[in-house]
């Protein structure tokens, strides 16, 4: 699985490649537009990431503005959201009106600080971004 962990934290960032790099090749932004670039980087190439994790607090474009600016360059392309990259937002944000707004903007996901490992590999498991494991 490529993933293209967006985040402006170095500490967030190594917690999240500990628990996402088992299951494939991590990549780094460390703030929106850079994670846009990114992403139109990998699709024009031909090798789409196929999770992105995605603060929103950042420096010079917030996870929200990035979400759609990326479903947006995905969708020049021809590929839905529903097949696009699989986006689980990643952030200290709880309230209603971030989660709900990060919807709107098509993320898959919704996971609030701090991350525990058994929640994101659920949550990988339920987008079908990995198998889930017999107990």
């Amino acid at each position: 699985m490529k993933t293209l962990i967006v985040e402006d934290d170095f500490t967030c960032r190594v917690v999240l490649q500990g628990l996402l790099s088992p299951y494939g090749e991590c990549h780094f932004a460390a703030h929106g537009l850079e994670a846009v670039e990114a992403n139109a980087e990998a699709l024009m190439s031909g090798q789409p990431y196929q999770l992105i994790c995605m603060d929103i607090m950042m420096p010079q474009m917030d996870g929200q503005a990035s979400l759609l600016q990326i479903r947006a360059d995905e969708e020049r392309m021809g590929i839905r959201s529903t097949h696009g990259a699989k986006v689980i937002m990643t952030t200290a944000l709880g309230d209603v009106e971030s989660i709900m707004r990060a919807f709107r903007g098509l993320c898959d996901a919704y996971l609030v600080k701090p991350i525990d490992g058994a929640d994101l590999v659920a949550t990988l498991q339920r987008l079908g971004l990995i198998a889930e494991v017999d107990a």
